[in-house]
């Protein structure tokens, strides 16, 4: 490790185009650096002038994985900017189709993406030879979450079904039941992804850091609360910029955050640290056998938490399918009455916790927008962890020292295109 150079282009099983360099000269690291080179979106500014109903059809497309999580982010926004309350119904179904997502996303994460490194294969397409009841555990749980998300959204990605003021339809108790009985037939699926990632592991290495997640006083938070960090206290949701502070640098398209250090983390790790105690019976069981416990500070156990919340939301889904069912199922409308203001929504989607502001006027057009990505609040966490990790791997080779980076930048599962809302412009 004496002297070596790390030039990663195009960082392979992530969402965007990241870059990895790194320079060491005579044991001592000169230079470590997460480049975030894409092209960035102007969302924020596509929604400016519109109606307030167009907020989560529009903003929903700047994730192909998060659109659930845009989409009530959106809802969320609008319905404080213009003094909405949802309907308990409402809100129950938000919340399991939140726990649809989850599963899509933290399923896709975990075995097609980093199981891979943990048993040294290349992708995940030879795992099917030679893994292949892995393979089979993953499509099956894949599936599910798929269908999950159709049934209660009206299509597994980009959901229509949800709207400003509730639903335009709604699951039949039919359609519940049949959605209970799927989860319970794939119990044993979760259970088997646990006992898997107990098996490989992931790399040991630990960087303290602050972590920050929503949190509400009687459940694991997903949608809504407060925002709570590791390092202590709470901060209301209308106040997030206070806690959220982004900044730029000058190689990255994607802005970046700090909140009470230089850095912070969000996502399944930060969720899990923030709110051990209210995870589900199921998922609490999953955390001890794969030994995640607060505070972890082991970026790589980013993944082991997206396995526990997968039991997580599977079990809290069978609680809530129970409870739609006993309420019964009633239509309800979605009528809204349109008054000016300023709102700010939040979510937890896979990857972390999603901001979105809205300030609509007296015409239900939206005045202004500012959106908060879980990825752009995780790149600076991502370098400090690099900048920590790389002198950690003393006498192993250069290739070696390029894995464990690319392994960690994976852990966190980034969604970097949609984290990209950021332009320098000179006029001279």
């Amino acid at each position: 490790m004496t002297s070596f150079d790390v030039n990663v282009h195009y960082v392979t099983r992530v969402e965007g185009h990241g870059n990895l360099q790194a320079k060491v000269r005579d044991g001592r690291l000169e230079e470590c650096r997460w480049e975030i080179p894409e092209a960035p979106r102007f969302f924020e500014s596509m929604i400016r002038g519109r109606a307030y109903y167009d907020a989560p059809f529009v903003t929903s497309r700047i994730c192909g994985i998060c659109s659930i999580g845009h989409t009530f982010a959106a809802i969320q926004g609008i319905e404080n900017a213009i003094g909405f309350t949802p309907s308990e119904q409402t809100m129950l179904l938000r919340q399991l189709l939140i726990h649809g997502e989850t599963m899509q996303s933290h399923i896709l994460h975990a075995y097609y993406l980093v199981a891979p490194d943990l048993v040294g294969a290349p992708s995940v397409v030879p795992l099917a030879s030679s893994h292949r009841e892995v393979v089979l555990c993953a499509i099956r749980l894949h599936r599910l979450a798929n269908e999950w998300c159709d049934l209660i959204g009206g299509r597994t990605t980009h959901p229509i079904s949800p709207v400003v003021g509730g639903w335009t339809h709604l699951p039949s108790a039919e359609a519940l039941k049949g959605l209970r009985e799927r989860i319970v037939s794939e119990l044993p699926d979760v259970q088997a992804t646990v006992e898997l990632f107990k098996a490989v592991g992931v790399p040991q290495f630990e960087r303290p850091t602050e972590y920050l997640a929503l949190k509400l006083p009687h459940e694991y938070a997903w949608y809504g609360g407060e925002i709570a960090s590791t390092d202590g206290g709470l901060t209301p949701l209308p106040d997030y910029k206070q806690k959220v502070k982004e900044f730029i640098v000058p190689y990255s398209t994607a802005k970046r955050a700090r909140a009470n250090r230089t850095s912070y983390a969000v996502g399944a790790l930060a969720r899990v640290n923030v709110n051990y105690d209210q995870l589900t019976p199921l998922a609490r069981q999953a955390a001890e056998t794969l030994g995640l416990k607060p505070i972890c500070c082991n970026p790589y156990m980013n993944t082991v938490a997206q396995v526990v919340e997968v039991a997580h939301a599977m079990e809290d889904a069978l609680r809530i399918i129970d409870e739609l069912l006993a309420r019964g199922i009633h239509e309800e409308g979605y009528a809204v009455t349109v008054r000016p203001g300023r709102g700010v929504g939040a979510v937890e989607v896979p990857r972390g916790t999603l901001y979105h502001e809205y300030t609509v006027d007296e015409q239900g057009r939206i005045t202004d927008a500012n959106f908060v990505i879980p990825t752009n609040q995780n790149h600076q966490n991502i370098e400090e962890d690099l900048q920590a990790l790389v002198p950690s791997l003393e006498g192993k080779s250069t290739e070696e020292i390029t894995l464990a980076m690319e392994m960690l930048v994976r852990a966190y599962d980034p969604c970097i295109s949609c984290s990209t809302h950021l332009l320098d412009v000179e006029f001279i």
